[in-house]
Order: C-alpha cells, then sequence, then structure tokens
C-alpha cells in the first residue's frame, strides 16, 4: 500500500519531470548503442532528446505554477531528471562522438559533477533565496539546462568532421571537450542570472 499512497503522491508537472528523465536516459541508452554498433550516424538521434528533454522540464515548472502544486518532492524529482538529462546524457553522448580519451574523459565527469553540485546548491539555497511571494529571483550560476549549448557546439564540430585533437604535454584531448568544461564551470560560477 506504501508504494500506491507514493503515486498518489506526485502532482500532474511531475509527469512532465519523469518525461525529462526518461528523455535523458534514452539519450544514454541511444549514446551506448552509437558506441556498440560503431554507428556514429546515429548522433543526431541521441542528442535531439536532450532538447526534448528542454520541453519537458520548461513544461514542468509552467504546469506546477499554473495548477499552484509546486512541492518539495516535485522539486528534488526535476533535480534528478535534470542530472540525467542535461548532465549524463550530453557527456555519454560526447564520449559516444568521439572525446574518449583520458583527458576529455576527465572534463567530462567534471561537467556532470558540476551540474550535480549545482543543483544541488540550488535544492539548499532557493528558501532562503526567496522572496516573501516564495519566488526565487535569480539562480547562482547558469543553469543545468544550459549545457544544451556545448552539445550544440560539439554536434556542429562532429558534423564538420573535426573535434580538433591536440596534444598537450604529450596527452591527447580534443578542444571540444574544453566546451564542456567550461560550462561545467559557469554551473559552479557565483554569477548571478535572473530567474524568469
Amino acid at each position: 500500500m506504501k508504494h500506491f499512497s507514493m503515486i498518489r503522491g506526485f502532482h500532474t508537472a511531475d509527469l512532465f519531470t519523469i518525461a525529462n528523465g526518461a528523455c535523458g536516459t534514452l539519450a544514454v541508452f541511444q549514446a551506448m548503442q552509437i558506441i556498440e554498433r560503431r554507428d556514429r550516424g546515429s548522433l543526431y538521434g541521441a542528442a535531439i532528446l536532450v532538447p526534448l528533454a528542454l520541453v519537458f522540464d520548461f513544461l514542468d515548472g509552467r504546469v506546477a505554477r499554473w495548477r499552484h502544486s509546486a512541492s518539495p518532492l516535485g522539486r528534488e524529482l526535476d533535480s534528478l531528471a535534470d542530472v540525467i538529462s542535461f548532465g549524463v546524457a550530453p557527456a555519454a553522448i560526447g564520449y559516444a562522438a568521439g572525446l574518449d580519451t583520458v583527458i576529455d574523459q576527465m572534463i567530462l565527469v567534471f561537467f556532470v559533477l558540476c551540474g550535480l553540485s549545482r543543483l544541488a546548491r540550488y535544492n539548499v539555497t532557493a528558501e532562503a533565496l526567496a522572496d516573501d511571494s516564495g519566488k526565487v529571483s535569480h539562480f547562482e550560476g547558469t543553469p543545468i539546462p544550459t549545457s544544451v549549448v556545448p552539445l550544440a557546439l560539439l554536434l556542429l564540430a562532429f558534423r564538420g568532421g573535426s573535434l580538433y585533437p591536440i596534444e598537450l604535454l604529450g596527452l591527447r584531448l580534443h578542444l571540444v571537450s574544453v566546451l564542456f568544461a567550461i560550462s561545467g564551470s559557469l554551473m559552479i560560477s557565483k554569477i548571478r542570472i535572473p530567474k524568469p
């Protein structure tokens, strides 16, 4: 019976959040298939799932505000879905695209951990940053969905036929992976971004 009471605890907005997480999970599966089948042409199919997750992420917030059904469960669920869709999925797609040297992998792990840290910091500080109406006026650091930017630039480079490999101090890396390092660093920065 406890399992059914948890399902009753979900709000309509949470269904969009779950769809967000499902898109991210499917993108990871697609990235694994790209590696297994050596079919790098399917990369675009995997990548399109991340902007689709962004649509669901946008809708869950809108529906929650429209229905006045925001909840702590919804906030936590949203963060977990975002880590998958905008952290792990873009990193997996980057790896499948060829960002697979040791340095590239370290950068992709850094990127995911920055996203994870950014979401945890927001969840802990959201109440302190909220005004009397409960609305948070700004984000600290760029939101994790901005990871669509380095992902889009990765796809452009991939389409152009080069991820710009270089050798630095005897170690190979791709310059495109640096975009993920920049994105992760901006997420954990103290830059104030007005919240719509």
